[in-house]
Protein backbone atom coordinates (compact mmCIF):
# COMPACT_ATOMS: atom_id res chain seq x y z
CA UNK A 1 0.00 0.00 0.00
CA UNK A 2 1.61 3.95 -1.13
CA UNK A 3 2.97 5.07 1.96
CA UNK A 4 1.73 8.47 2.38
CA UNK A 5 4.32 10.29 4.70
CA UNK A 6 5.90 13.55 3.48
CA UNK A 7 9.13 15.15 4.45
CA UNK A 8 8.48 18.56 3.70
CA UNK A 9 11.58 21.18 5.04
CA UNK A 10 12.21 18.21 6.79
CA UNK A 11 9.32 18.29 8.83
CA UNK A 12 7.67 14.75 8.40
CA UNK A 13 3.59 14.35 8.57
CA UNK A 14 1.38 11.61 8.09
CA UNK A 15 0.14 12.52 5.19
CA UNK A 16 0.73 15.61 2.42
CA UNK A 17 -2.81 17.25 3.22
CA UNK A 18 -2.01 20.37 5.64
CA UNK A 19 -4.26 23.00 6.43
CA UNK A 20 -3.93 26.20 5.41
CA UNK A 21 -3.61 29.46 7.98
CA UNK A 22 -7.64 30.56 8.04
CA UNK A 23 -10.47 30.39 9.94
CA UNK A 24 -9.94 26.11 10.57
CA UNK A 25 -7.34 26.90 12.52
CA UNK A 26 -7.58 29.86 14.92
CA UNK A 27 -7.66 27.71 18.22
CA UNK A 28 -6.64 24.89 19.90
CA UNK A 29 -10.32 23.38 19.76
CA UNK A 30 -10.15 22.80 15.74
CA UNK A 31 -6.97 21.95 15.35
CA UNK A 32 -7.20 18.98 17.88
CA UNK A 33 -10.39 18.24 16.09
CA UNK A 34 -8.72 18.46 12.85
CA UNK A 35 -5.68 16.20 13.86
CA UNK A 36 -8.39 13.91 15.03
CA UNK A 37 -9.93 13.75 11.65
CA UNK A 38 -6.67 12.98 10.15
CA UNK A 39 -4.72 16.23 8.62
CA UNK A 40 -1.05 15.78 8.20
CA UNK A 41 -0.40 19.30 9.49
CA UNK A 42 -2.06 22.63 10.23
CA UNK A 43 -0.64 26.15 9.65
CA UNK A 44 -2.13 28.09 12.66
CA UNK A 45 -4.28 31.53 12.04
CA UNK A 46 -1.43 34.36 11.45
CA UNK A 47 -0.82 35.66 14.50
CA UNK A 48 -0.16 39.78 15.20
CA UNK A 49 2.23 41.38 17.07
CA UNK A 50 0.85 42.54 20.68
CA UNK A 51 0.52 46.20 19.17
CA UNK A 52 -3.16 47.96 18.34
CA UNK A 53 -5.62 44.74 18.44
CA UNK A 54 -6.88 43.16 15.85
CA UNK A 55 -10.91 44.02 16.07
CA UNK A 56 -13.11 41.67 13.13
CA UNK A 57 -15.94 42.46 12.33
CA UNK A 58 -19.50 41.29 13.81
CA UNK A 59 -21.24 40.93 10.58
CA UNK A 60 -20.72 38.43 7.79
CA UNK A 61 -17.82 37.89 6.89
CA UNK A 62 -18.01 36.09 3.90
CA UNK A 63 -19.44 35.78 -0.19
CA UNK A 64 -20.01 32.73 -2.21
CA UNK A 65 -19.93 31.96 -5.77
CA UNK A 66 -21.89 28.67 -6.59
CA UNK A 67 -22.52 26.40 -9.37
CA UNK A 68 -25.65 25.61 -10.92
CA UNK A 69 -26.23 22.97 -8.24
CA UNK A 70 -25.38 25.85 -5.56
CA UNK A 71 -22.10 23.61 -5.21
CA UNK A 72 -19.95 26.67 -3.52
CA UNK A 73 -17.41 27.61 -5.89
CA UNK A 74 -15.24 30.53 -4.34
CA UNK A 75 -15.47 32.20 -0.39
CA UNK A 76 -15.10 36.35 -0.38
CA UNK A 77 -13.28 36.65 3.27
CA UNK A 78 -12.83 39.58 4.79
CA UNK A 79 -11.86 38.11 8.11
CA UNK A 80 -8.58 39.15 9.59
CA UNK A 81 -5.32 38.03 11.11
CA UNK A 82 -6.75 35.97 14.28
CA UNK A 83 -8.25 38.59 17.21
CA UNK A 84 -7.14 36.47 19.92
CA UNK A 85 -3.93 37.95 22.51
CA UNK A 86 -0.44 36.50 21.03
CA UNK A 87 -0.25 34.45 24.46
CA UNK A 88 -2.94 32.54 24.33
CA UNK A 89 -2.56 31.54 20.80
CA UNK A 90 1.23 30.48 21.61
CA UNK A 91 0.09 28.53 24.80
CA UNK A 92 -2.53 26.74 22.75
CA UNK A 93 0.45 25.68 19.77
CA UNK A 94 2.80 24.82 22.68
CA UNK A 95 0.23 22.34 23.86
CA UNK A 96 -0.88 21.14 20.52
CA UNK A 97 2.72 20.29 19.29
CA UNK A 98 3.13 18.60 22.67
CA UNK A 99 0.42 16.19 22.15
CA UNK A 100 0.75 15.69 18.23
CA UNK A 101 4.31 15.35 17.70
CA UNK A 102 3.93 13.41 14.43
CA UNK A 103 1.78 16.57 13.16
CA UNK A 104 3.19 19.44 11.12
CA UNK A 105 2.68 22.26 13.12
CA UNK A 106 3.49 25.81 11.29
CA UNK A 107 2.89 29.20 12.99
CA UNK A 108 1.74 31.68 10.25
CA UNK A 109 3.24 35.25 11.11
CA UNK A 110 2.13 38.81 10.13
CA UNK A 111 3.68 41.96 11.87
CA UNK A 112 5.01 45.99 11.09
CA UNK A 113 7.68 45.50 8.58
CA UNK A 114 9.97 46.78 11.09
CA UNK A 115 13.12 44.11 12.41
CA UNK A 116 12.71 45.06 15.74
CA UNK A 117 8.74 43.71 15.60
CA UNK A 118 9.82 40.36 13.84
CA UNK A 119 12.88 40.25 15.94
CA UNK A 120 10.23 40.19 19.35
CA UNK A 121 7.96 37.58 18.00
CA UNK A 122 10.35 35.10 16.34
CA UNK A 123 11.56 34.19 20.19
CA UNK A 124 7.85 33.58 21.28
CA UNK A 125 6.77 31.42 18.42
CA UNK A 126 10.31 28.92 18.73
CA UNK A 127 10.04 28.25 22.62
CA UNK A 128 6.28 26.40 21.52
CA UNK A 129 7.68 24.18 19.76
CA UNK A 130 6.49 24.10 16.45
CA UNK A 131 7.86 22.71 13.01
CA UNK A 132 8.44 26.53 11.37
CA UNK A 133 6.70 29.41 10.53
CA UNK A 134 4.77 31.22 7.29
CA UNK A 135 4.93 34.85 6.52
CA UNK A 136 1.86 36.15 5.30
CA UNK A 137 2.95 38.42 2.74
CA UNK A 138 -0.58 37.59 1.17
CA UNK A 139 -3.58 38.75 2.50
CA UNK A 140 -5.16 41.11 0.47
CA UNK A 141 -7.52 42.81 2.72
CA UNK A 142 -7.66 44.85 6.40
CA UNK A 143 -4.33 44.31 6.73
CA UNK A 144 -2.96 45.55 3.54
CA UNK A 145 -4.36 48.97 4.12
CA UNK A 146 -1.87 48.92 7.29
CA UNK A 147 1.53 48.15 5.58
CA UNK A 148 1.29 44.20 5.86
CA UNK A 149 0.23 41.21 3.95
CA UNK A 150 -0.77 41.61 0.44
CA UNK A 151 1.36 45.38 0.71
CA UNK A 152 4.70 43.43 1.88
CA UNK A 153 4.16 40.34 -0.73
CA UNK A 154 3.55 42.88 -3.87
CA UNK A 155 7.25 44.58 -3.29
CA UNK A 156 10.12 42.11 -3.67
CA UNK A 157 12.59 43.55 -1.68
CA UNK A 158 10.04 43.95 1.46
CA UNK A 159 10.10 40.24 1.08
CA UNK A 160 13.60 39.58 0.78
CA UNK A 161 14.78 41.97 3.41
CA UNK A 162 11.75 40.56 6.36
CA UNK A 163 12.91 37.11 5.26
CA UNK A 164 16.45 37.68 6.03
CA UNK A 165 15.08 39.11 9.72
CA UNK A 166 13.53 35.59 9.85
CA UNK A 167 16.32 33.42 8.75
CA UNK A 168 18.42 35.97 11.42
CA UNK A 169 16.47 35.34 14.66
CA UNK A 170 14.79 31.97 13.82
CA UNK A 171 16.04 28.40 13.40
CA UNK A 172 13.52 26.54 12.11
CA UNK A 173 12.19 26.46 8.84
CA UNK A 174 10.78 30.11 7.01
CA UNK A 175 8.07 29.26 4.40
CA UNK A 176 6.80 32.28 2.74
CA UNK A 177 3.37 32.50 1.79
CA UNK A 178 3.18 34.59 -1.71
CA UNK A 179 0.20 36.99 -2.82
CA UNK A 180 -1.13 36.07 -6.52
CA UNK A 181 -2.28 39.55 -6.66
CA UNK A 182 1.19 40.37 -8.63
CA UNK A 183 2.07 40.59 -12.57
CA UNK A 184 4.77 37.98 -12.61
CA UNK A 185 4.60 35.37 -9.03
CA UNK A 186 8.21 34.42 -10.36
CA UNK A 187 9.76 38.00 -8.51
CA UNK A 188 8.22 37.77 -5.56
CA UNK A 189 9.36 34.17 -5.15
CA UNK A 190 12.83 35.00 -6.46
CA UNK A 191 12.94 37.83 -3.55
CA UNK A 192 11.97 35.14 -1.10
CA UNK A 193 14.91 32.43 -2.60
CA UNK A 194 17.27 35.36 -2.41
CA UNK A 195 16.23 35.98 1.15
CA UNK A 196 17.13 32.43 2.47
CA UNK A 197 13.64 30.78 2.36
CA UNK A 198 13.15 27.43 2.76
CA UNK A 199 9.90 27.16 1.09
CA UNK A 200 7.21 29.62 -0.57
CA UNK A 201 3.49 28.39 -0.31
CA UNK A 202 0.43 29.66 -2.46
CA UNK A 203 -1.47 30.90 -3.37
CA UNK A 204 -2.67 33.28 -1.11
CA UNK A 205 -6.52 34.82 -1.84
CA UNK A 206 -7.10 36.84 -4.33
CA UNK A 207 -9.00 40.54 -4.28
CA UNK A 208 -12.23 40.53 -4.80
CA UNK A 209 -16.13 41.65 -4.74
CA UNK A 210 -17.78 38.35 -5.50
CA UNK A 211 -21.16 40.14 -5.43
CA UNK A 212 -23.50 43.07 -5.45
CA UNK A 213 -26.77 43.20 -3.74
CA UNK A 214 -29.07 45.07 -5.98
CA UNK A 215 -31.35 46.75 -3.39
CA UNK A 216 -29.14 48.55 -1.47
CA UNK A 217 -26.49 48.69 -3.89
CA UNK A 218 -23.76 46.93 -1.19
CA UNK A 219 -21.32 44.38 -2.08
CA UNK A 220 -21.73 41.24 -0.16
CA UNK A 221 -20.91 40.86 2.73
CA UNK A 222 -22.39 43.84 3.42
CA UNK A 223 -21.74 45.48 6.50
CA UNK A 224 -24.25 47.83 7.61
CA UNK A 225 -24.47 49.59 3.87
CA UNK A 226 -20.84 49.36 2.98
CA UNK A 227 -18.93 46.23 1.65
CA UNK A 228 -14.92 46.20 1.39
CA UNK A 229 -13.07 43.85 -1.02
CA UNK A 230 -12.19 40.46 0.13
CA UNK A 231 -9.60 37.56 -0.41
CA UNK A 232 -11.01 35.16 -2.81
CA UNK A 233 -10.49 31.13 -2.57
CA UNK A 234 -12.11 27.77 -3.07
CA UNK A 235 -12.11 25.40 -6.43
CA UNK A 236 -12.75 28.91 -8.70
CA UNK A 237 -9.38 29.57 -7.90
CA UNK A 238 -7.37 26.57 -8.61
CA UNK A 239 -6.51 26.76 -12.17
CA UNK A 240 -5.18 30.20 -11.80
CA UNK A 241 -2.66 28.49 -8.57
CA UNK A 242 -1.59 25.78 -10.23
CA UNK A 243 -0.24 28.20 -12.73
CA UNK A 244 1.80 30.23 -10.59
CA UNK A 245 2.91 27.24 -9.02
CA UNK A 246 4.23 25.49 -12.47
CA UNK A 247 5.80 28.87 -13.19
CA UNK A 248 8.11 28.81 -9.91
CA UNK A 249 8.99 25.01 -10.36
CA UNK A 250 10.34 25.50 -13.73
CA UNK A 251 11.84 29.16 -13.47
CA UNK A 252 15.72 28.92 -13.37
CA UNK A 253 16.37 31.18 -10.77
CA UNK A 254 13.76 29.22 -8.39
CA UNK A 255 14.44 25.76 -9.55
CA UNK A 256 14.28 23.15 -6.56
CA UNK A 257 13.13 25.72 -4.30
CA UNK A 258 10.42 23.24 -2.25
CA UNK A 259 7.01 24.30 -2.96
CA UNK A 260 3.99 23.73 -0.58
CA UNK A 261 0.33 24.36 -2.89
CA UNK A 262 -2.49 25.83 -2.22
CA UNK A 263 -5.86 27.11 -4.07
CA UNK A 264 -8.67 25.25 -4.07
CA UNK A 265 -7.64 21.65 -3.23
CA UNK A 266 -10.72 19.81 -2.56
CA UNK A 267 -10.24 15.89 -3.86
CA UNK A 268 -7.15 13.95 -3.65
CA UNK A 269 -6.71 14.69 -7.56
CA UNK A 270 -6.33 18.14 -7.18
CA UNK A 271 -3.75 17.55 -4.78
CA UNK A 272 -2.36 15.00 -7.10
CA UNK A 273 -2.06 17.95 -9.78
CA UNK A 274 -0.47 20.63 -7.37
CA UNK A 275 2.45 17.77 -6.44
CA UNK A 276 2.73 16.68 -10.55
CA UNK A 277 3.70 19.87 -11.13
CA UNK A 278 6.15 20.67 -8.08
CA UNK A 279 4.30 20.91 -4.94
CA UNK A 280 5.70 19.03 -2.45
CA UNK A 281 2.26 19.20 -0.37
CA UNK A 282 -0.62 20.82 -0.32
CA UNK A 283 -2.84 23.26 1.97
CA UNK A 284 -6.42 23.13 2.05
CA UNK A 285 -9.00 25.45 3.18
CA UNK A 286 -12.70 26.11 1.86
CA UNK A 287 -13.01 22.18 1.15
CA UNK A 288 -12.98 21.65 5.47
CA UNK A 289 -15.22 24.78 5.65
CA UNK A 290 -17.53 23.46 2.75
CA UNK A 291 -17.35 19.77 3.92
CA UNK A 292 -15.79 19.31 7.67
CA UNK A 293 -12.39 18.21 8.43
CA UNK A 294 -13.47 14.60 7.75
CA UNK A 295 -13.24 15.39 4.10
CA UNK A 296 -9.07 14.78 4.92
CA UNK A 297 -10.29 10.59 4.99
CA UNK A 298 -11.34 11.03 1.10
CA UNK A 299 -8.43 12.70 0.24
CA UNK A 300 -6.06 10.06 1.83
CA UNK A 301 -8.13 7.30 0.36
CA UNK A 302 -8.36 8.64 -3.07
CA UNK A 303 -4.58 9.64 -3.27
CA UNK A 304 -3.37 6.23 -1.77
CA UNK A 305 -5.60 4.09 -4.17
CA UNK A 306 -4.41 6.36 -7.11
CA UNK A 307 -0.62 5.91 -5.99
CA UNK A 308 -0.73 1.92 -5.68
CA UNK A 309 -2.73 1.65 -9.30
CA UNK A 310 0.22 3.57 -10.43
CA UNK A 311 2.75 1.98 -8.95
CA UNK A 312 4.02 4.91 -6.89
CA UNK A 313 5.24 3.81 -3.10
CA UNK A 314 6.05 7.14 -2.18
CA UNK A 315 4.81 10.71 -3.00
CA UNK A 316 8.52 11.91 -4.15
CA UNK A 317 8.07 9.76 -6.72
CA UNK A 318 5.60 11.68 -8.56
CA UNK A 319 6.06 15.07 -7.34
CA UNK A 320 7.11 17.45 -10.38
CA UNK A 321 6.24 15.13 -13.11
CA UNK A 322 4.37 17.29 -14.58
CA UNK A 323 7.03 19.91 -15.06
CA UNK A 324 8.92 19.14 -17.82
CA UNK A 325 6.28 19.39 -19.72
CA UNK A 326 4.59 22.78 -18.51
CA UNK A 327 6.20 25.15 -21.20
CA UNK A 328 5.54 28.52 -23.30
CA UNK A 329 3.39 28.18 -26.65
CA UNK A 330 5.85 28.43 -29.14
CA UNK A 331 7.16 25.54 -28.07
CA UNK A 332 4.16 23.57 -29.30
CA UNK A 333 3.99 20.91 -31.85
CA UNK A 334 2.07 22.36 -34.36
CA UNK A 335 2.23 19.24 -36.01
CA UNK A 336 -0.55 17.80 -34.32
CA UNK A 337 -3.25 17.61 -35.67
CA UNK A 338 -6.62 16.12 -34.17
CA UNK A 339 -10.25 15.84 -34.78
CA UNK A 340 -13.78 16.00 -32.52
CA UNK A 341 -15.44 12.21 -32.69
CA UNK A 342 -19.27 11.53 -31.21
CA UNK A 343 -19.99 8.31 -30.03
CA UNK A 344 -23.52 8.00 -31.40
CA UNK A 345 -24.62 5.46 -28.80
CA UNK A 346 -23.50 7.77 -26.02
CA UNK A 347 -24.93 11.12 -27.71
CA UNK A 348 -27.88 12.39 -25.74
CA UNK A 349 -29.17 14.63 -28.53
CA UNK A 350 -29.08 17.86 -26.53
CA UNK A 351 -27.48 19.55 -28.77
CA UNK A 352 -25.38 21.86 -26.90
CA UNK A 353 -22.58 20.84 -29.09
CA UNK A 354 -23.89 22.39 -32.45
CA UNK A 355 -25.07 25.21 -30.74
CA UNK A 356 -21.85 26.18 -29.41
CA UNK A 357 -19.80 25.80 -32.57
CA UNK A 358 -22.02 26.68 -34.89
CA UNK A 359 -23.04 29.69 -33.09
CA UNK A 360 -19.33 30.62 -31.82
CA UNK A 361 -16.33 28.63 -32.94
CA UNK A 362 -16.29 26.96 -36.55
CA UNK A 363 -19.56 25.38 -38.16
CA UNK A 364 -18.13 21.85 -37.95
CA UNK A 365 -20.47 20.39 -36.51
CA UNK A 366 -23.87 19.56 -38.46
CA UNK A 367 -27.22 18.59 -37.60
CA UNK A 368 -30.17 16.24 -39.43
CA UNK A 369 -33.42 16.44 -39.60
CA UNK A 370 -33.77 13.46 -36.69
CA UNK A 371 -31.05 15.39 -34.46
CA UNK A 372 -28.32 13.59 -35.00
CA UNK A 373 -25.38 15.23 -35.11
CA UNK A 374 -21.57 14.58 -36.79
CA UNK A 375 -18.32 16.64 -37.24
CA UNK A 376 -17.51 18.12 -40.47
CA UNK A 377 -13.47 17.30 -40.62
CA UNK A 378 -13.09 19.81 -43.22
CA UNK A 379 -13.93 22.60 -40.51
CA UNK A 380 -12.97 21.25 -37.35
CA UNK A 381 -9.82 23.59 -36.20
CA UNK A 382 -9.76 20.80 -33.01
CA UNK A 383 -11.12 23.69 -31.11
CA UNK A 384 -12.11 21.33 -28.23
CA UNK A 385 -15.10 23.59 -27.04
CA UNK A 386 -17.74 20.53 -28.09
CA UNK A 387 -16.39 18.29 -25.60
CA UNK A 388 -16.19 20.97 -22.80
CA UNK A 389 -19.81 21.34 -23.47
CA UNK A 390 -21.27 17.98 -23.44
CA UNK A 391 -23.17 16.82 -20.86
CA UNK A 392 -22.10 13.55 -21.04
CA UNK A 393 -18.08 12.39 -20.22
CA UNK A 394 -16.49 10.82 -22.97
CA UNK A 395 -19.47 11.01 -25.45
CA UNK A 396 -17.26 13.51 -27.64
CA UNK A 397 -13.64 12.78 -27.74
CA UNK A 398 -10.40 13.88 -30.19
CA UNK A 399 -8.83 11.58 -32.26
CA UNK A 400 -5.25 12.50 -33.54
CA UNK A 401 -4.41 12.26 -37.37
CA UNK A 402 -1.59 10.06 -37.90
CA UNK A 403 1.02 10.61 -40.01
CA UNK A 404 0.44 10.24 -43.32
CA UNK A 405 -2.97 11.51 -43.30
CA UNK A 406 -4.38 14.46 -45.19
CA UNK A 407 -5.93 16.52 -42.98
CA UNK A 408 -9.00 17.46 -44.58
CA UNK A 409 -9.17 21.38 -43.77
CA UNK A 410 -6.10 22.39 -44.83
CA UNK A 411 -5.26 20.10 -47.12
CA UNK A 412 -1.33 19.08 -45.56
CA UNK A 413 -0.46 15.64 -44.91
CA UNK A 414 0.21 15.38 -41.18
CA UNK A 415 3.78 14.69 -40.52
CA UNK A 416 5.80 13.20 -37.45
CA UNK A 417 9.24 14.05 -39.13
CA UNK A 418 9.73 17.25 -36.92
CA UNK A 419 11.38 16.12 -33.91
CA UNK A 420 11.71 20.09 -32.65
CA UNK A 421 8.78 21.86 -34.00
CA UNK A 422 10.57 25.20 -32.70
CA UNK A 423 12.86 25.19 -36.10
CA UNK A 424 10.39 24.17 -38.30
CA UNK A 425 10.45 27.28 -41.29
CA UNK A 426 6.38 26.99 -40.48
CA UNK A 427 6.71 27.97 -37.10
CA UNK A 428 6.86 31.69 -37.34
CA UNK A 429 8.32 31.85 -34.13
CA UNK A 430 11.48 29.64 -34.91
CA UNK A 431 14.75 31.21 -36.11
CA UNK A 432 14.65 28.44 -39.56
CA UNK A 433 11.53 31.21 -40.33
CA UNK A 434 13.24 34.06 -40.59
Amino acid sequence: MADLTTNFLGISSPNPFWLASAPPTDKEYNVRRAFEAGWGGVVWKTLGSEGPPVVNVNGPRYGAIYGADRRLLGLNNIELITDRPLQTNLDEIARVKADYPDRAVIVSIMVPCEEAEWKAILPRVEETGADGIELNFGCPHGMSERGMGSAVGQVPEYIEMVTRWCKEYYSKPVIVKLTPNITDIRYPARAAHKGGADAVSLINTISSITSVNLDNFSPEPSIDGKGSHGGYCGPAVKPIAMNMVAEIARDPETAGLPISGIGGVTTWRDAAEFMSLGAGNVQVCTAAMTYGFRVVQEMIAGLSRWMDEKGYSSTDQFIGKAVPNVTDWQYLNLNYVTKARIDQDACIKCGRCFAACEDTSHQAISMSPDRVFEVIDAECVACNLCVDVCPVENCITMERLSAGTVDPRTGKTVSDDYANWTMHPNNPMSTAAE
